[in-house]
């Protein structure tokens, strides 16, 4: 198990899927190349130029599982800043060094190891397993696993979604809602700020409101935020500017109803100036299903394989499981490498996390499909 998830890992980071710019038709090839191999109705999907996603399936009928993972990374950043090459997977003691070790191609070698294991055990007795490998995450784009489930491609009972969780279970996870807001103000010269009205310290208004907005938190602990990560505002150091735009990073509850939340935020910006409020893109939180067999079945998994009681987890970051949070289904995120490992430099994921995940997998897979692994 070891040596076959060390040569995948090895064969996925040597092929570039930088965002920018996002390009994964290569390692999308690669992957529809192994699961064609295995005997998976396997196909390749563009959700834009560039943006190759891959789906393949085995068996028929309910239920329906489907395993993603995303394909992209990060850019690799400045080399200098690098001991190893980041387009090689190379093992340092029990940590396996690459740029995108950590997040997502060791969940994807995991997917690709337990896709070909599947197979090798003559498929599942019941249902189908669907296997699919994406562009645009790194983005927070519509072009991957959004544009699959927006043309049908997927129709899950059970979603698992890859994430550096260090193998532990994300059962629920914040929404996330990005806004811009607009002020308008009247230009005038500097020199004689009183003739005109500054759009900027409108915003600055805005800005105050938001940051006045009560904390929230779930029983669980997870926190409502609000940020502002963009602020664009004047053309000129000496003229008054008429115009200013700001960009929110709004995360919800798993409980929030997303229209709600967008109305409070329009209504708090409207009333502190803002002339103009958009949203920009955005998707609720979800919760798993309280008793839902996909959580049951990782649950007994994660017990078997580690004899441990599992940790839950909750994560700062949204994954592309967000797309199917109006669709009742039940969700779930889990996978090797931890995620402050991920994003940096000397990315890395540990080679008993790896091994550990395909096992906790394999496990998940016997109890969902009814597999007869040997």
């Amino acid at each position: 198990m070891r040596e076959a998830l060390l040569a995948l890992l090895r064969d996925l980071v040597a092929i570039p899927s930088t965002t920018p710019p996002g390009d994964t038709t290569r390692i999308a090839a690669y992957c529809a190349q192994q699961l064609a191999a295995l005997g998976y109705r396997t196909r390749t999907v563009e959700g834009a130029p560039g943006v190759a996603n891959v789906v393949a399936a085995l068996g028929s009928g309910g239920p329906s599982v489907v395993f993603n993972a995303h394909a992209d990374t990060v850019d690799a950043g400045e080399r200098a800043a690098w001991r190893t090459d980041p387009f090689a997977a190379t093992v340092v003691e029990d940590r396996i060094h690459g740029l995108g070790a950590a997040n997502c191609k060791a969940s994807m070698a995991v997917h690709l190891w337990l896709a070909r294991a599947i197979a090798q055990a003559g498929g599942p007795t019941r249902g189908e397993v669907v296997f699919t490998f994406v562009g645009d995450e790194e983005n927070l784009g519509p072009a991957g696993l959004a544009h699959l489930r927006e043309r049908g491609l997927v129709r899950p009972d059970l979603l698992v979604v890859a994430a550096p969780t260090r193998n532990r279970l994300v059962l629920e996870e914040r929404g996330v809602m990005w806004l811009r807001a607009t002020t308008r103000g009247k230009a005038a010269h500097a020199g004689a700020p009183h003739t005109g009205d500054s759009a900027i310290l409108k915003m600055m208004r805005v800005i105050e409101a938001l940051s006045r907005l009560p904390a929230r938190r779930s029983p669980s602990g997870q926190q409502a935020t609000v940020s502002v990560g963009r602020i664009r505002g004047g053309e000129n150091i000496n003229v008054v500017p008429d115009l200013c735009t700001i960009e929110i990073d709004a995360r919800l509850l798993p409980e929030d109803d997303f229209d709600a939340v967008q109305r409070a935020l329009r209504e708090a910006c409207e009333r502190a100036g803002a002339a103009q409020v958009e949203l920009l893109t955005g998707t609720p939180g979800f919760r798993a299903r309280e008793g839902g067999r996909g959580s049951a079945a990782f649950l007994e998994a994660i017990r078997a394989v580690t004899g441990r009681e599992p940790e839950p987890l909750n994560v700062v970051g949204a994954s592309d499981a967000r797309y199917f949070a109006r669709d009742g289904i039940e969700m779930l995120v889990t996978g090797p490498g931890d995620g402050a490992d991920s994003h940096v430099p000397n990315e890395f994921v540990r080679v008993d996390e790896l091994v550990q995940a395909a096992a906790i997998h394999r496990e998940a897979a016997a109890r969902l499909l009814g597999v007869r692994f040997r």
